[in-house]
């Protein structure tokens, strides 16, 4: 990378951990396809691999305030929904997966706009985790089918719970990654990249969480996630 991107690249970690330490989801949503438009190997290993540290550190943070009934269950169905994603990383040809990624962004788009109120029960947590296995792994934006459930909740209630998920969740991913040949040395090299941003994103969160607007953080979000979805698909079919 140039020294003009390696900037981006912080840039764009920090804004993508700190809406994720706030809110609970968001690195995926805002940071990924942003960092796809740079270098197409950040996604979906490099991602995970930094989001697992950071998730890490959002869990003990938050620790007092997690559903882990709901864990239970969304994980259950998270590690369902990794065993096909990874065959789709597998199987489908590379120029096809950012056609992919970015209709998977554009997904949790809807996801997250549908307004559909759905209670966290087994049942839809189990679909929910599957979903979240399924887009979490290919394209690291896992985190809208889980969002939803709880997005009633409290704010240290949906950090904490996500994260305990996401933390489990990124370690399934990187496993199916590693079996099928898309974690290797360069994937890990990228993710130490992303790290300064995890961790400055870490600790401005934490003084903004409380106060947090998250109304008018989820519509910019969107607007940018849908956004670089757009163009990551127009670039595969002008291309």
């Amino acid at each position: 990378m140039s020294p003009f991107d390696a900037v981006l690249v912080v840039l764009c970690s920090v804004a993508g951990f700190t809406l994720q330490g706030a809110v609970g989801f968001g690195m995926g949503m805002l940071g990924s396809p942003l960092l796809l438009l740079i270098d197409s190997r950040f996604i979906p290993g490099p991602i995970l691999a930094s989001t697992m540290v950071f998730t890490g550190l959002l869990t003990l943070r938050e620790r007092r305030a997690i559903d882990f009934g709901g864990v239970r269950w969304a994980m259950a169905g998270r590690f369902v929904g990794t065993l096909p994603a990874a065959a789709v990383l597998a199987l489908v040809p590379a120029e096809q997966l950012n056609l992919l990624f970015g209709a998977m962004v554009l997904l949790a788009v809807v996801i997250s706009v549908s307004g559909f109120h759905v209670e966290p029960r087994p049942a839809t947590l189990l679909a929910g985790g599957a979903l979240s296995g399924l887009m979490g792994t290919i394209a690291a934006v896992g985190g809208p089918p889980i969002a939803l459930l709880y997005q009633h909740a409290s704010g240290a209630r949906v950090r904490g719970t996500l994260s305990s998920v996401f933390l489990v969740g990124t370690v399934l991913s990187l496993a199916a990654l590693m079996l099928v040949g898309r974690f290797g040395r360069d994937e890990l090299l990228l993710s130490l990249a992303l790290l300064p941003g995890a961790a400055i994103g870490f600790f401005v969160s934490r003084r903004i969480a409380s106060r947090l607007d998250r109304g008018y953080i989820r519509r910019a979000v969107l607007a940018v996630a849908s956004v670089a979805g757009l163009v990551v698909v127009g670039r595969y079919f002008a291309s």
